[in-house]
């Protein structure tokens, strides 16, 4: 799953060039230039984000005159409908976006350049946080290069927390924990729920997926040929769900939940705790009728790991090295210096109104996390306190990507999830291992 929005935390608006002429392009050897054509430029309809994207592209040409960048836009920056069609066809940007979840595919169908050779020259690559840079590191050879990142946490109402008696800097670290808060708070009463999960539209897969990741689980083997389910972890993570559902009577009464109505619970003051992406803070905010002070972010619990999404670029392998010197040269200066260019230009996001100190996972690390922290302190406009806990504790757990057929292991782990929340008597041990045989068919058919 992808979370919604355009910056940092999200998955962008934008993509590619949608005409039958190949979207790529070699040098430009005659003008002297080399031209590179990129994707993911924003949309017309996201102004302020297009006007930023043009004015540093521009900014980027005026320091590097022997360099022509052609972005494209569309919506939205990658369609998997039409994504290895581009690819096969030669119709792909010469630096293209790419979901974490992408980087394998392309290296294993032969269309990604390595990088490998040109990253010493590359002034931000090497300050990215390891396991971001891992993503796309495949046999040792680097193909691509993360721009943003997202992590699964805790959102959490403070208020409630005050009001069922808890200490709103102390969120819950262990599932044992999040337990104990979720009955807390749902004997307020009053229509008031601990705790939330999404059960249907393949959300509560997704979601299950994630818990499963912050148990030491998974969901299929290392190898990505059989499913992983029917484990301890699996059953630990069915059997909360089922007993905070059933036994504590603290996740409400209404099931089946996708995110949109979780978000409507959290924005009117019902909700106590749900699991999520940063980027719903400020949807909580602008569309749900949420309160930033009240809102507040915890490390995923069970403290084994998170499940992660971002993106980034890849580069065509038709491309010349001349090119992918450009084209590191632009990210450098677009994505990977810290409190400046596209993402990272506080100050200028900040007096365009937008949200400034969103608990977005680290990009960097060492002195360039330093700086950018630095930056987005100075320009903080959202009460950054309330996710002091999520930045710190993230960074210790580990960062899973999404499994491979996620979609379709989403679909299957749909039933269980609903099943445990919605029949009291659910069959923990055959819902597993219906799951687990299904899973199975999916990877046997790649």
């Amino acid at each position: 799953m992808t979370s919604t929005g355009f910056r940092r935390t999200v998955a962008a608006l934008g993509v590619g060039c949608l005409v039958l002429t190949a979207c790529g392009s070699n040098d430009d050897s005659a003008s002297g230039k080399t031209r590179i054509t990129v994707n993911c430029m924003p949309p017309k309809s996201a102004a302020v984000d297009r006007r930023f994207f043009e004015e540093d592209v521009a900014a980027f040409e005026k320091q590097n005159p022997d360099i022509d960048v052609v972005p494209h836009d569309a919506f939205p920056c990658q369609d998997p409908k039409t994504f290895d069609a581009k690819l096969a066809g030669g119709q792909m940007e010469d630096v293209f976006y790419t979901y974490f979840t992408d980087a394998r595919h392309v290296v294993d169908i032969k269309q990604a350049a390595d990088l490998t050779p040109y990253l010493k020259e590359s002034k931000g690559y090497g300050a990215v946080q390891k396991q971001l840079r891992d993503i796309y590191t495949v046999d040792g050879k680097v193909y691509g290069v993360p721009r943003t990142g997202y992590s699964m946490g805790l959102i959490y109402n403070r208020a409630l927390f005050e009001k069922a008696g808890l200490d709103p800097d102390r969120p819950p670290v262990t599932w044992e924990e999040l337990r104990a808060d979720a009955r807390r708070i749902a004997a307020l009463g009053d229509g008031t729920v601990g705790y939330a999960d999404y059960s249907a539209q393949n959300q509560g897969g997704w979601h299950f997926t994630a818990e499963m990741y912050a148990q030491g689980g998974d969901v299929v083997s290392a190898d990505g040929r059989r499913a992983a389910v029917d484990t301890p972890a699996g059953h630990a993570v069915l059997r909360t769900l089922h007993d905070m559902r059933w036994s504590d009577e603290s996740m409400g009464s209404k099931q089946l939940l996708v995110i949109n109505d979780v978000q409507q619970l959290m924005g009117s003051g019902k909700l106590g705790m749900y699991l999520s992406a940063p980027d719903n803070i400020p949807i909580l905010v602008k569309e749900k009728g949420g309160d930033y002070k009240d809102l507040a972010l915890a490390p995923m619990p069970g403290g084994k790991g998170t499940l992660i999404g971002g993106d980034g670029y890849m580069f065509r392998k038709s491309d010349t090295p001349e090119q992918i010197r450009a084209g590191l040269k632009w990210l450098d200066h677009m994505f990977l210096t810290p409190g400046d260019g596209f993402l990272g230009d506080y100050a200028r996001a900040k007096k365009a109104d937008a949200p400034v100190g969103l608990p977005e996972p680290r990009l960097f690390t060492g002195a360039a996390d330093a700086r950018d922290q630095q930056v987005k302190k100075a320009n903080a406009n959202v009460p950054v306190e309330n996710y002091r806990a999520f930045l710190d504790g993230s960074r210790r757990l580990r960062m899973r990507i999404e499994p491979p057929h996620a979609q379709q292991i989403y679909s299957v782990l749909d039933g269980a999830v609903s099943a445990v929340l919605t029949k009291k008597d659910a069959d923990i041990d055959r819902l597993l291992k219906d799951a687990s045989a299904k899973i199975d068919g999916i990877l046997a058919r790649g």
